[in-house]
């Protein structure tokens, strides 16, 4: 059973930058694709950033391209999302996911889930 737990979300001002971590554990994180995904309030949880054991196998949502950044290290097995130029739209609980079938960038094909980081952006 794989363990995924995130941490370094909280309240930030528009414009600044935080950086997210999962840490996993209890599988082989080397044969996982990992994603980040949100979800704000009333609205549907959507994937933010994927990321495959692939090197360069990378996915980001439009809504996020060119501020998000989504790495992996597997001697932490750990799966970071830097977040920069932050505004009130990316507030959202997020949640990281790994998948044993990905890369994938369907929720369903998401085996395993965190508890999700709260992240507010304040205007």
């Amino acid at each position: 059973q794989v363990q995924l737990v995130e941490s370094g979300g909280g309240l930030v001002q528009a414009g600044g930058s935080l950086s997210l971590s999962c840490a996993a554990s209890g599988g082989t994180f080397s044969r996982y694709a990992m994603g980040w995904f949100r979800q704000a309030p009333g609205k549907e949880r959507e994937l933010v950033a994927a990321i495959s054991w692939i090197p360069g196998m990378i996915y980001y949502a439009d809504s996020v391209k060119g501020r998000v950044t989504i790495s992996r290290s597997s001697a932490e097995n750990t799966v970071f999302l830097q977040m920069n130029s932050l505004n009130p739209g990316d507030t959202a609980v997020y949640y990281c996911a790994a998948s044993v079938t990905g890369p994938t960038t369907r929720e369903s094909d998401y085996d395993y889930w965190g508890q999700g980081t709260q992240v507010t952006v304040s205007s």
